[in-house]
């Protein structure tokens, strides 16, 4: 069973800690739907620091979250082992992570996200910071390089764990890969063999076989599913009971699609208010939509709405058209 600096976690299934996604409303779901860990999206060091009312909103943790790991990035040490402590000593998460793989371009010029992962050196300096000046378990999640040329994934795993790091989180791809091509698991077995911290595997976990073949082939702790778990905690839920029990649920209904979409909805209302949240909502309907039959029309219905019960109208008539179309029975 997956554990991280003495927090035992009830399965080895992680929610990857995707920014603009993973706030208390969509990471509460993920918990209900059996993730044995949830990660929170990364916040800024100086934002926290600054006091950021948006900043600060986002370490929020709701109590039925736990076990919960918050992320933070930055790219000094001074400001990253302050927000730490300050993530430390006012919230109420279990773990902190500190990101190093972030992509975008924006983070990586101010020498943070996956800008680290070139300098095995300064990780260890951050990450043993960083761990000396908090009480809670640090962790890290890296890419395996910045590119092909540059896969340092073993080397900075090593240093993560001489820093007293409690865990790795490896994305298979590289920085210029950003989420394109394919994720390359070889390379995480590699780091997985290379420390004794717990590693957990993430990228192109789409289905529970392929959680369940990471963790047999590639010896990995547990399994970080990120994109997978769109508007489809079911994901969460079938990969946890094909773990335990070798059979995999039933797909949900469309009915039962649009209940946790709306669920999804009144908690980001309850966390945002109706005006922010149903404009957020836009994406995640189209995400719970998805694999949905002819949804065309009502996924470009849904960018129109802007309150609740006209998203809820759109939504569950659609589900009436659905479930009032007959079944083609084959002969």
């Amino acid at each position: 069973m997956l554990e991280i600096g003495g927090i035992q976690m009830k399965n080895p299934v992680v929610l990857a800690p995707m920014a603009g996604v993973c706030n208390p409303a969509f990471r509460l779901i993920a918990k209900d739907f059996g993730a044995g860990l949830v990660c929170a999206e990364m916040v800024s060091d100086k934002g926290i620091l600054h006091e950021n009312e948006r900043s600060l909103k986002m370490l929020y943790v709701d109590e039925r979250e736990k076990p919960l790991s918050l992320q933070i990035f930055g790219g000094e040490r001074e400001s990253l082992v302050a927000a730490a402590k300050y993530v430390d000593k006012n919230t109420n998460a279990d773990i902190i992570d500190i990101n190093m793989g972030c992509p975008v371009p924006k983070i990586t010029k101010c020498d943070a996200g996956a800008r680290w992962l070139l300098d095995p050196d300064k990780i260890y300096e951050m990450v043993a910071a960083t761990v000396d000046a908090v009480q809670k378990p640090v962790t890290v999640k890296m890419r395996v390089g910045w590119d092909e040329d540059h896969i340092f994934a073993v080397q900075n795993a090593q240093a993560v764990e001489r820093a007293g790091g409690a865990a790795v989180a490896v994305h298979g791809r590289t920085r210029v890969q950003m989420y394109e091509g394919t994720a390359n698991w070889d390379i995480i077995k590699q780091v997985k063999d290379s420390v004794s911290i717990p590693v957990i595997g993430n990228g192109d976990i789409a289905t529970p076989h392929d959680a369940k073949h990471a963790l047999e082939t590639y010896g990995v702790d547990g399994v970080m599913i990120g994109r997978g778990a769109l508007g489809n905690p079911w994901m969460l839920y079938r990969t946890v009971k094909f773990l335990e029990t070798g059979e995999i649920p039933e797909e949900p209904t469309p009915r039962e699609k649009i209940d946790i979409c709306m669920l999804h909805m009144d908690r980001l209302i309850d966390l945002k208010g109706e005006n922010v949240a149903v404009r957020e909502m836009r994406k995640h309907a189209a995400w719970y939509l998805k694999g949905l039959p002819q949804t065309g029309t009502v996924r470009n219905e849904v960018n129109t709405k802007t309150t609740r019960d006209e998203m809820s109208k759109l939504l569950f008539n659609y589900v009436e058209e659905v479930e009032a179309r007959p079944v083609n029975k084959v002969s």
